[in-house]
């Protein structure tokens, strides 16, 4: 009898975790993991936006870097005020001038950089790159090629001088990847846009 009594309280000890306590083990445990990957997720895109924001903004000031530099080589550039001498001042989504004359050849290159819509149809602009060759005056073939895509807008304002001749030109650039903006939706996260301005003066004059 004695030996009875006292394997009660070893029996007791040896008891499992009922369902209830397991259950709520279980939800405390989901919880945790929500919460863990729900913060390493906003880890992981926010790197994601880090990144591509400063990869976009490397690009963006090479392809800068190259408008002005073509800029500063050309010459006839368009398009012309209607009156330079009251409205010198003039802005547009293209512009185009020669970056090549040959009067030897009788070639010439005509280089034209405009906005455009995007080729789907529902996104950001793009910037387009054409290049046009002419032997005296006769059309030969065409370059034409996308420089930047994603672009919130695009400006050139053009300064002109009486003749007119171009004094300064002027490119806005405001950029935001369509990337950023796939990482912004279902969370807090902005897509910062990134906006790049420059100036620059032609080396040839007409």
């Amino acid at each position: 009898m004695r030996h009875a009594i006292a394997a009660q309280p070893a029996a007791r000890l040896r008891r499992g975790f009922s369902m209830v306590e397991v259950l709520i083990s279980l939800a405390i445990t989901a919880t945790l993991l929500t919460a863990t990957m729900a913060a390493l997720n906003t880890s992981f895109k926010s790197y994601q936006v880090t990144s591509e924001g400063a990869s976009t903004n490397v690009v963006a000031r090479i392809v800068m870097q190259r408008l002005t530099a073509m800029i500063r080589t050309g010459d006839s550039f368009g398009p012309y005020p209607v009156n330079p001498i009251l409205t010198p001042e003039i802005e547009s989504d293209y512009i185009e001038f020669v970056s090549y004359r040959d009067p030897s050849t009788g070639t010439e290159r005509v280089t034209r950089l405009e906005r455009r819509d995007s080729t789907s149809g529902d996104g950001p602009y793009e910037l387009w790159y054409t290049l046009t060759t002419y032997i005296d005056g006769t059309y030969q073939d065409e370059e034409t090629a996308p420089l930047l895509v994603g672009l919130n807008d695009v400006v050139f304002t053009m300064e002109f001088d009486v003749g007119p001749k171009l004094r300064r030109a002027t490119v806005d650039l405001i950029i935001q990847p369509d990337d950023m903006q796939d990482l912004a939706v279902g969370s807090t996260l902005e897509a910062p846009t990134i906006r790049l301005v420059a100036s620059a003066s032609p080396r040839m004059h007409d």
